[in-house]
């Protein structure tokens, strides 16, 4: 199966403009991603799919393919969809431009799980929650997944999920969902095509309209999870962990 992972590279950001084009590492936010996401050995090809120019320069600069996607997409995946339409690959790889500290092999675990589960259209990853994050569990901003017993999605919410009655202490039942996914290219075309759906709509989650559809979701378990660039404040401290190593 060939594989190409298209990294979504948007310019605008309401908590952080610019992002992708901080540079105080010396590198790119964009091009960090590119290096790590290069580094799957399951990846046939990596290019950049952005709605800015300047964007599409600085990967110039570093040498990553890239290609100009229309300004009115308003998720990740219609960028991807737009762009995968004239790929030629079984399998696309999305991850998400601000994610400077995914790792490879999670990357190559997450294709694995999709060649491996004919049930599948399309997967993606969780890690479980480390002991004592009780305010990670709780915060919104942090999507939580239950899977069933063949380690398909039943739910993503930003509710803490399950609810535990008799249990409050088993935190290994909470999952942290990982923003990453591998789809069926024929699964993409099809999803960026469905309208939103109320759970959609209702959680401010793009992965339930594929569960409001009936597309299945396999999801990986990795043993933790890479912090994605939202704020100011977690790119600075992403530098001091860069510039530590």
């Amino acid at each position: 199966m060939n594989v190409v992972a298209v990294i979504p590279a948007r310019y605008a950001s309401s908590r952080f403009p610019g992002k992708l084009l901080a540079k105080e590492t010396g590198k790119y936010l964009i091009e960090h991603v590119y290096e790590q996401v290069c580094q799957a050995g399951l990846v046939d090809r990596v290019l950049i799919a952005t709605d800015d120019r300047r964007i599409g320069q600085a990967s110039d600069e570093f040498g990553a393919p890239w290609r100009m996607t229309r300004t009115d997409h308003i998720s990740g995946t219609d960028r991807i969809a737009e762009v995968a339409g004239s790929l030629e690959a079984d399998i696309i790889v999305n991850v998400q431009g601000d994610e400077p500290e995914i790792e490879p092999e999670s990357i190559d675990q997450m294709i694995e799980l999709l060649r491996g589960d004919d049930r599948a259209d399309m997967a993606t990853l969780a890690a479980p929650f480390p002991p004592g994050e009780d305010e990670d569990v709780n915060n919104p901003n942090v999507v939580k997944v239950v899977v069933d017993r063949n380690g398909h999605a039943l739910y993503f919410s930003r509710w803490p999920i399950p609810y535990q009655r008799d249990e409050k202490d088993n935190k290994p039942l909470y999952r942290k969902h990982l923003g990453v996914y591998a789809y069926r290219r024929e699964v993409l075309a099809r999803l960026s095509k469905l309208e939103p759906t109320p759970l959609e709509k209702a959680e401010k989650l793009e992965q339930l309209r594929a569960l409001e559809n009936g597309i299945v979701i396999a999801v990986g378990q990795v043993d933790r999870s890479a912090e994605g660039i939202d704020t100011s404040e977690q790119y600075s401290k992403f530098v001091k962990r860069y510039k530590s190593r």
